[in-house]
């Protein structure tokens, strides 16, 4: 519970936060206002369709937040890491969810108040400017996300999600392993493909010695071939 309650505060403190130009006592309204949750892998945090109650930021663990497309199909439309925000497009836009987000290993997130929110952002430039900046930084991406999956083939879509998943998550201790253990659906569903292009674009990656796979786990072997894949689209 100890480690909990510290991952909690990381999201008030860890100097890759936006909170990070809050005044102690700002930051001290935010602690007073905000609850954590303990998500286990695979748990759902929000449906598509719920109405956001506050500002939710992830402390600790990996997020998918996904779409269901024509026949259930999953699209994935972003991954999260700490310390990042998940849900704030409807809380802000005062609209329901139009996505799900799912916890893909154990998760803390932390949600602010709406109110608390509000209050701080009228009283705070500072805070006011820096969300804005993560939002714009997180549109722009989105933007070119939306280029990558409608106009590149499928083995370039492939190699951009990994590369994505690698600058996201980094890398294990051998400098090669990407720190995520996703499924092949939710690669697929990444990469806007089947499931079973996906293990076969895989497959071949890994036969190009670009890659290689030992279960869930991928491990870049050549950087400078997949990000020229990527680049040809």
């Amino acid at each position: 519970m100890q480690d909990r309650i510290i991952n909690c505060e990381n999201c008030i403190d860890n100097p890759k936060s936006v909170f990070t130009v809050l005044t102690p006592k700002e930051k001290d309204i935010i602690r007073k206002s905000h609850t954590c949750s303990f998500y286990k892998k695979g748990e759902i945090i929000f449906k598509e369709g719920d109405k956001p109650m506050g500002l939710l930021c992830l402390a600790d663990g990996k997020v998918k937040i996904f779409k269901e497309g024509v026949g259930g199909r999953e699209q994935i439309v972003r991954m999260a890491k700490p310390v990042g925000f998940i849900g704030y497009r409807a809380l802000f836009a005062e609209e329901h969810h139009t996505a799900t987000a799912v916890a893909i290993e154990d998760s803390t997130v932390c949600q602010i108040d709406r109110e608390t929110v509000y209050r701080i952002l009228r009283e705070s430039s500072d805070l006011s400017l820096s969300i804005i900046r993560a939002f714009a930084t997180e549109l722009g991406f989105s933007n070119n996300r939306t280029v990558t999956l409608t106009q590149k083939h499928i083995r370039g879509r492939l190699a951009e999600s990994l590369i994505f998943l690698k600058d996201t998550y980094g890398y294990e201790e051998d400098a090669q392993t990407i720190k995520i253990y996703l499924s092949r659906e939710d690669v697929a569903n990444l990469s806007n493909m089947t499931t079973s292009n996906a293990i076969r674009t895989l497959s071949t990656f890994a036969q190009e010695e670009v890659i290689a796979i030992d279960g869930r786990k991928i491990k870049i072997l050549d950087l400078v071939k997949l990000e020229r894949i990527s680049e040809l689209g």
